[in-house]
């Protein structure tokens, strides 16, 4: 059987927003079964609980943002994709300020720290959400869709008219262990012509090369170079894995995307959930054994140091 996971014990980590450029405290803390991820602002008087859920997705520009009103937590799309990454079902998650710390701009840091604290699983069986027909949705010129498969696989494509990315495509399958190896360490990037502009709209505030992939006209800036030689593609797997657990459930089913962002992938979420006929919700033990395979913790998950990440 495959149980649904929370953390070992409480944890605590501090970083910057990466839009808000302010100093954030997050505090993690173990959750019981059928809770799922639930953030909360402490900063924030009579500040609700928000379900980590398709349907509480508010602005979507250069981030995933949780609720649309002072109590709202932007940018939550790279820690939700590590506790997807690591099968995590349960967390109440508290942050005293507006947004998720960036961290180095992957979900490597997330993974290392979820790690460290431990990870447990809980005395019931997780649930997936098993893709019975195909659900597109467009936008723009861009378009995303989900369709029967056995396992969650993401078959992703950017374009950017930029000589370091041009047009990336990346075929993902996903395993937790594939996840850590593959995709975690996939860091944002931006473009350092777009900065100005960002910030003027109150974006990017907290953007430094210690936590983005920043490129010139012609070239990576970063001095240490890419950790993948796809890592712009791989952080589009990252940021979609991370909008997709939004749906309340691991998935069975392929992912395909075309140029895509934050908001196409809460609208495809969102018209899933709009869709009955689209989905199934069963038990982990219904799954294939290819499919229950993928989503167990790879026995280095006791002893991940940040060289084997």
């Amino acid at each position: 059987m495959i149980y649904q996971r929370t953390i070992a014990k409480n944890v605590t980590v501090t970083g910057i927003g990466i839009h808000s450029g302010k100093k954030v405290t997050l505090k993690l803390y173990p959750a019981k079964a059928d809770t799922g991820i639930v953030f909360k602002r402490t900063d924030v008087p009579q500040a609700r609980n928000i379900k980590a859920y398709a349907t509480e997705v508010g602005p979507t520009r250069n981030n995933t943002t949780l609720g649309d009103g002072a109590d709202a937590i932007h940018t939550v799309e790279h820690l939700l994709s590590a506790l997807y990454g690591l099968g995590i079902d349960n967390v109440y998650c508290e942050l005293d300020g507006p947004e998720v710390p960036i961290m180095d701009g992957s979900s490597a840091s997330f993974i290392f720290i979820l790690k460290e604290t431990g990870v447990d699983n809980l005395n019931k069986s997780k649930k997936f959400m098993v893709i019975l027909e195909p659900v597109k949705v467009e936008y723009n010129g861009t378009w995303a869709m989900i369709e029967p498969a056995k396992n969650l696989i993401i078959d992703s494509t950017i374009v950017f008219a930029h000589p370091a990315i041009n047009t990336q495509r990346e075929v993902f399958e996903f395993s937790c262990e594939n996840y850590i190896k593959e995709i975690s360490r996939a860091r944002t990037f931006g473009m350092l012509k777009d900065l100005d502009t960002y910030r003027r709209m109150g974006l990017a505030k907290g953007a430094s090369l210690d936590n983005t992939i920043a490129v010139d006209d012609y070239k990576v800036v970063n001095i240490e170079g890419l950790r993948y030689t796809s890592e712009f593609i791989r952080h589009k797997i990252l940021d979609t894995i991370g909008d997709v657990s939004l749906l309340g459930h691991e998935l069975a089913g392929k992912i395909t995307t075309y140029k895509s962002g934050h908001y196409l992938h809460n609208v495809l979420c969102r018209k899933i959930l709009d869709t009955p006929s689209s989905y199934e919700i069963v038990s982990a033990n219904s799954l294939t054994h290819e499919t229950r395979e993928a989503h167990r913790l790879p026995q280095i998950i006791g002893g991940l140091t940040t060289d084997s990440m």
